[in-house]
């Protein structure tokens, strides 16, 4: 029944809810990580996201003295 209601939504519609599905995702992430820290400001659960997602090599590469952890 799923696949049919994805197949019956058209293209742009099929999009929108991606990219509503993705910020639900990037949101539950970061709620996480004010989970497990919730001493970290807005700004370093940005930055422990950010880690998060782009991985600890390109991370350093931008933020080389940031401590923060996802």
């Amino acid at each position: 029944m799923q696949l049919a209601a994805l197949r019956a939504m058209s293209g742009s519609r099929r999009a929108e809810l991606a990219l509503e599905m993705s910020e639900a995702v990037r949101e539950t992430a970061r709620a996480g990580i004010r989970t497990r820290h919730p001493e970290y400001t807005e700004e370093q659960v940005r930055l422990a996201f950010l880690r998060l997602i782009l991985g600890e090599e390109l991370f350093r590469q931008y933020w080389p003295g940031c401590e923060v952890r996802p």
